[in-house]
């Protein structure tokens, strides 16, 4: 697959997840920020995504929403940045189940609970993640003495779960346990976080400037 490489972000979005994946795939790309009063709902940019959401890249002309699948395509359009277990790779699977349950689960625990929707036990069944408790303690579970999610190295799964970690820790979203702390601490020394993190800080300074 070829052909050039856009992303489309607002600094202060779920952005900086794709911005830290395009870092981490060393590509060479083009980004467009655009603002939440007009940006997001231009006709320029509905014509990308309909939703009206960031992030989006777009590869030539294969369009992408969504950080999960973001993240799960560049690994699969850039495989020699080594970010996904190869194809027919057993690991496959723990790479997959990660990476989704960030998408699912934990998002929609994590975003009912922030906005105060409350999961009655009777009620557990209808939602996909069961109860903001049990999502917590999975993945208590599945990362306690673990550094890596798939194959015994970092990968995209690392990555999109991680984020999710990473800033709901920061903000509060999402309780800090150990192994979450321990999880996320190495991953936010890599230096493509940290180049993802610089240009989006200085993008979002110079919107508030």
């Amino acid at each position: 697959m070829t052909g050039e490489l856009v992303l489309y972000t607002n600094p202060m979005s779920r952005g900086r997840v794709a911005r830290w994946m395009l870092e981490e795939v060393g590509q060479p790309y083009q980004t467009h920020v655009l603002d939440y009063v007009r940006g997001l709902k231009s006709a320029a940019y509905l014509a990308v995504n309909p939703m009206g959401k960031v992030p989006a890249v777009t590869h030539g002309d294969v369009v992408v929403t969504e950080n999960a699948a973001i993240c799960a395509y560049l690994a699969d359009a850039f495989p020699q940045a080594g970010l996904a277990p190869a194809p027919g790779d057993p690991e496959r699977g723990p790479y997959y189940r990660w990476l989704f349950f960030a998408a699912a689960p934990l998002e929609a625990a994590v975003t009912n609970r922030t906005l105060g929707v409350d999961i009655a036990p009777e009620q557990e069944r209808m939602a996909g993640y069961g109860s903001y408790l049990r999502v917590m303690q999975t993945l208590e579970s599945v990362l306690d003495g673990r550094e890596h999610l798939a194959g015994g190295r970092f990968s995209a799964a690392d990555l999109y779960l991680g984020a999710h970690l990473d800033w709901g820790m920061r903000f509060g979203t999402i309780e800090a346990r150990p192994a979450f702390e321990r999880f996320v601490a190495p991953l936010r020394q890599r230096p493509a976080y940290l180049r993802a993190a610089e240009i989006d800080d200085a993008l979002a300074a110079a919107q508030q400037g």
